[in-house]
């Protein structure tokens, strides 16, 4: 998609998307054989259920069929939110993560795999799981530290309240 299209439907659809209370987080057009499809990724602090992607879904919709945005050929478009392994790219998506498991890859090289705890305007600050048997430590990273953050699936993770009990 070319910068400028990309530009014009973010101006578009954002102001709708933050009309239904989320936020608008990327615009991707792919081309499938003669058809294309417009992907729209949504999310909030509090997450995106089905009826608010629902919702967004028609509101985008009826937007886009009134303007020329897409162009004249077909399109699909298709609304949904960031995934369960989504990368973290801006200051909301790091504070949305507190309390995930995510994978650091390190600006000078290297890579850590820890709980984010607190995020500020600076950093984050980390728990690093122990190895075999030893205590989690504290870690700290500022953002000019951290090349790429991504989340990670957590499949045996005790959830907060058997943890309390």
């Amino acid at each position: 998609m070319s910068t400028t299209q990309s530009e014009r439907l973010r101006g578009l659809l954002e102001p709708l998307v933050s009309s239904q209370g989320l936020d608008l987080e990327e615009i991707e057009v792919d081309s499938v054989g003669r058809k294309r499809v417009l992907r729209v990724t949504v999310d909030s602090d509090e997450g995106a259920d089905l009826d608010q992607i629902a919702d967004v879904s028609r509101v985008l919709s009826a937007k886009l069929d009134e303007t020329d945005a897409m162009g004249a050929g077909e399109y699909t478009l298709e609304v949904g939110t960031p995934g369960a392994e989504r990368e973290l790219r801006e200051h909301r998506h790091y504070v949305r993560a507190i309390g995930r498991l995510v994978k650091f890859q390190l600006a000078e090289g290297g890579e850590v795999v820890a709980r984010i705890l607190k995020v500020d305007d600076e950093g984050v600050d980390l728990e690093v799981p122990g190895v075999k048997g030893r205590k989690a430590t504290a870690r700290r990273l500022a953002f000019e530290e951290i090349a790429k953050a991504r989340v990670q699936v957590e499949f045996s993770r005790k959830d907060k309240k058997e943890e309390e009990a």
